[in-house]
């Protein structure tokens, strides 16, 4: 059930991440795990797992999202990951390295709802 789907934010930006975790939440009505950069967010999923949707900005210091991507798909395939970004060049790439959807900064709200409406409550 919809109930038992776990999500992560990952984002550097404290308003935008903020945002995303209180749509999410009110979307699936679940706690919403939130970093604010890739490497955390990594080591969390190393020793606790990948939640089943991960939604994460593309540019971020120390650890790029995309980065964060590969390493998931590589050790979950089946983790929905969405990518994130300003730079509407870097969903080409993204998609490449097996983003599951793309959202281009500034998205609407009902966008993300979609993506979670197709890959959350569609298999849920």
């Amino acid at each position: 059930m919809i109930q038992n789907v776990k999500m992560a934010v990952v984002d550097d930006n404290e308003l935008t991440r903020g945002l995303l975790v209180d749509v999410l939440m009110f979307c699936v009505n679940r706690k919403v795990l939130e970093f604010e950069n890739a490497l955390s967010a990594w080591e969390h999923f190393e020793k606790e797992g990948e939640p089943d949707l991960v939604l994460s900005d593309v540019n971020m210091s120390e650890m790029t999202g995309l980065e964060l991507l590969v390493r998931i798909k590589e050790k979950s395939p089946k983790t929905v990951c969405v990518m994130m970004s300003g730079d509407r060049t870097s969903e080409e790439v993204a998609r490449k390295l097996g983003a599951d959807a793309f959202l281009a900064k500034p998205f609407n709200i009902s966008e993300l709802f979609q993506i979670v409406q197709t890959y959350v409550v569609g298999n849920a």
